[in-house]
């Protein structure tokens, strides 16, 4: 029997119809990063899912929707972040 390996999963998603963005975290020495990638999801015509970083002209303004939602939740967990490293710093 093959080992199950641990997958890294984003932190969040935001998706729209077959937009996805994945929010995804990566500590540095300043604290956290937040990247995002984007992919459009179908079906083949086997019906498996399939996902891909091409975008036709009909995507574009679903990707933009998704890009602004997937910006707004960056800045959302940035400043939980900030706040929790507020918190947690002994007052002076």
């Amino acid at each position: 029997m093959a080992k199950k390996q641990n997958k890294v999963q984003p932190v969040e998603e935001v998706r729209i119809g077959s937009i996805k963005a994945a929010i995804w975290r990566n500590e540095g020495d300043n604290g956290p990063r937040f990247n995002v990638t984007f992919q459009r999801l179908y079906r083949t015509d086997e019906g498996k899912w399939q996902s891909t970083g091409s975008f036709g002209r009909d995507d574009l303004l679903v990707l933009k929707k998704v890009a602004d939602a997937a910006h707004t939740r960056v800045l959302e967990l940035f400043g939980a972040q900030r706040e929790k490293q507020r918190q947690e710093q002994p007052a002076a």
